[in-house]
C-alpha cells in the first residue's frame, strides 16, 4: 500500500496559542510513523472560570504513542512548550531542543517531577538529526526569544519548511540574524511545502527592528523623575536588554518583579546572552535607593492577576509600591481576548496616581512576528510549491493563503485543528479530520473543556443555581419545610420568589397523579422541571436546579 505524507494541527491552527503539530509517514493513521513539533498552552480568558491555562488534547497521539518517534522544540515561548510537562506522561518520547530552551524546559519537567523520566536531546543550533523517517536541520531566524528556529524536514516525499515564530531582523539585540543564505539553499534545493507563521499577516510592511526601540525608550524613562517600572513578557530577553541599557543610560539601576523574569534572566545568562548587563536586583532591594535611581522591569503586561504589576498595583506586593508622579511602560503587545483585563489593570494604576504609556502612542514595542512583506520575501526565498498557513485565527490564515496565491505559490490550504493534510507533489488536500479538543489545568488536574464541569461551570456563571431539599411521606405530602439555597441567582430582597417556591412545591406534589406509585426520580423531575421554568418566567434566568428527595414511611 503507498505511503503518504501527512500533515496534522491539533493546536495553533485556527487560533493563535496552543501549538501542537504532526508529521506522518505511512499507509494511514494508524499505520504510520509520527513527530510532533510543538506542545504548547493558551491563557484562559474571563469567560473561562476556574482554568489557568488550555492546552490541546493530545489523544489521537496518545492512543497511537508506540508510533510517535519524538517532540522537537522551535523555541521556548509558553504557547511552544508550555504543556510538555503537563501532557509528557502520556506521551513519553524524546524530546530534541537547543540548550536555551532545554534549560528552561529542564526546569518545568523538574516542577513536575519528571526531570529524570523524560529524555531530551540537545541539539545545536544548526544542527542536523533525525527523527523516526524524518531527517531535520535546524535554521536559525529572529524572535522574541533567544534561540527560535525554522526546521527543514526532509521527508521521502520532499523538503517541507516549518517555520516555527520568526522574523527578518537585520539587527537583532540577542542572536544572529535570520539565516537567509539557508533558507535560500532550501529554495534551490525544491521545498515542497511550506509550513509557515500567519500571525502578523494584516500588519503591512515589515515589522521592525528590535534594536530601533533604545532611544526612544531611553527618552521616555528620562522624562520621568520618580520609580518608572516597565511591563513586559519575561520570555522577551532582548527586550530585557534593550530596557535595562536604557536604564542604565539614564543612571538607574533594574529590579526585576517576577518569577518568570528571573528564571529567563538565569538561563540567557548561563547560554552567554544579556553580556555587559549589570545582575539585576530583587524586589527587597528597591527599598535601598532613591525612586528616580530605580527602574522595575515587571510581569504581568496582559493583566494576569496573580502576575507581578496587577499584585502592585492593587498593593499586594510587599517591596514594590507605585503612585503619583511614577510611570509605567506597556512594552508589549495586546494579545486578543486580554483587553479587558489589561484595562482593568491599567485602571487601578491611573486610580493609585500612575502615567501610563503603551504602544499605541509610543514606538515602545515590536512585534516577534512577521508582517506582510517579510512573508512575501520567505516565499521569494524558499519558493515552495505548497503553502500551508498555520499559528493564526482562521481570518488569518485564510488571508495568509490568499497572500501566498500572489506570491505564485501554485497550491494553498487552509486547516484548522484537526484537519489531516496529505501533502504530495501534486499538491494538498484534507483527506481526514480527528478529534482536536482542548484540555484546562484546573487545579492539579486537567479536564476537558467541552466536558461537564466547564459546561455546568460557565451555566452557574450566567444563570446561577438553586439546590432545594424536600422530605415527603409515601402520599406526597410534606414531613418538612423545604430547604432553598441558591447561588448567584436571588438578591437578598428577593424573599417574594422563595415565597412562591414554597407554594409551588406542594402544588406540583399535589398534581402528581398516583403519586404513592411515582419512583423518586420521577417525582424529583417534576419539581425540577417546575421550578426552573418559574425562574425562567420571573427572572429570564435558567438556573441550575438541584432537587433533594428523601420519602420517609413509603410503605
Amino acid at each position: 500500500m503507498t505511503k503518504n505524507l501527512m500533515f496534522l494541527p491539533l493546536g495553533g491552527a485556527g487560533e493563535i496559542g496552543m501549538n501542537l503539530n504532526l508529521y506522518g509517514w505511512g499507509q494511514s493513521l494508524d499505520h504510520a510513523e509520527w513527530m510532533m513539533i510543538d506542545l504548547g498552552i493558551t491563557f484562559a480568558s474571563p469567560a473561562e472560570p476556574g482554568a489557568d491555562v488550555f492546552m490541546p488534547d493530545p489523544s489521537f497521539i496518545e492512543d497511537r504513542k508506540h508510533q510517535l518517534k519524538g517532540l522537537v522544540l522551535t523555541h521556548a515561548h509558553e504557547d511552544h512548550l508550555g504543556a510538555v510537562a503537563h501532557l509528557w506522561p502520556g506521551l513519553e518520547c524524546p524530546i530534541y531542543a537547543t540548550p536555551f530552551t532545554r534549560t528552561l524546559l529542564i526546569g518545568k519537567l523538574k516542577e513536575a517531577g519528571l526531570e529524570k523520566r523524560a529524555e531530551i536531546i540537545e541539539i545545536p543550533l544548526g544542527g542536523r538529526f533525525k527523527v523516526g523517517p524524518f531527517d531535520l536541520e535546524l535554521v536559525t531566524v529572529t524572535h522574541s526569544i533567544p534561540e527560535p528556529n525554522a526546521i527543514a524536514i526532509r521527508t521521502p516525499k520532499g523538503l517541507i519548511v516549518h517555520t516555527g515564530d520568526w522574523k527578518f531582523d537585520p539587527d537583532p539585540v540577542i542572536g544572529e540574524p535570520a539565516d537567509e543564505t539557508a533558507l535560500k539553499a532550501l529554495g534551490d534545493e525544491g521545498v515542497l511545502a511550506l509550513v509557515c507563521d500567519s500571525t502578523n499577516v494584516f500588519t503591512p510592511g515589515h515589522t521592525g527592528s528590535e534594536a530601533a526601540l533604545f532611544e526612544n525608550i531611553k527618552d521616555i524613562i528620562g522624562q520621568y523623575k520618580k520609580r518608572v517600572a516597565v511591563a513586559c513578557f519575561a520570555s522577551n530577553v532582548a527586550r530585557l536588554e534593550t530596557i535595562a541599557k536604557a536604564a542604565a543610560a539614564n543612571g538607574r539601576k533594574v529590579v526585576l518583579a517576577g518569577r518568570s523574569l528571573k528564571k529567563f534572566d538565569s538561563a540567557a545568562r548561563k547560554h552567554g546572552y544579556l553580556k555587559g548587563i549589570a545582575p539585576f536586583l530583587d524586589e527587597e532591594d528597591t527599598a535601598n535607593y532613591p525612586a528616580r535611581d530605580v527602574l522595575i522591569i515587571c510581569t504581568g503586561s496582559q493583566g494576569e492577576p496573580r502576575a507581578a504589576l496587577s499584585r502592585i498595583a492593587s498593593g499586594d506586593q510587599r517591596h514594590v509600591k507605585l503612585g503619583k508622579g511614577d510611570a509605567v511602560l506597556f512594552s508589549s503587545r495586546e494579545i486578543p481576548g486580554n483587553e479587558t483585563s489589561i484595562s482593568r489593570l491599567q485602571n487601578n494604576l491611573a486610580k493609585n496616581g500612575v502615567e501610563i504609556i503603551t504602544g499605541k502612542n509610543n514606538f515602545i514595542h515590536v512585534s516577534g512576528h512577521p508582517a506582510r512583506d517579510e512573508l512575501s520575501h520567505m516565499y521569494q526565498l524558499t519558493r515552495p510549491k505548497i503553502a500551508i498557513p498555520v499559528h493564526g485565527e482562521f481570518r488569518h490564515i485564510r488571508e495568509h493563503a490568499n497572500l501566498a496565491k500572489s506570491c505564485q505559490v501554485p497550491h494553498t490550504v487552509e486547516v484548522t485543528n484537526g484537519d489531516v493534510i496529505k501533502i504530495s507533489e501534486d499538491g494538498v488536500k484534507i483527506i481526514d479530520q480527528v478529534y482536536a479538543g482542548r484540555l484546562a489545568v484546573e487545579g492539579n488536574r486537567l479536564v476537558p473543556s467541552d466536558g461537564i464541569l466547564f459546561q455546568s461551570r460557565t451555566r452557574v456563571l450566567w444563570n446561577g443555581s438553586i439546590v432545594i431539599s424536600v422530605v415527603i411521606n409515601a402520599n406526597g405530602q410534606l414531613l418538612a419545610e423545604p430547604e432553598i439555597t441558591s447561588s448567584g441567582l436571588l438578591d437578598d430582597d428577593d424573599q417574594d420568589l422563595l415565597d412562591d417556591i414554597h407554594e409551588i412545591i406542594p402544588d406540583v406534589l399535589k398534581n402528581i397523579s398516583k403519586i404513592h406509585q411515582k419512583s423518586d426520580k420521577e417525582i424529583n423531575e417534576a419539581l425540577r422541571v417546575t421550578i426552573r421554568r418559574y425562574f425562567r418566567k420571573t427572572l429570564n434566568k435558567k438556573p441550575i436546579t438541584t432537587i433533594h428527595l428523601m420519602r420517609l414511611d413509603r410503605d
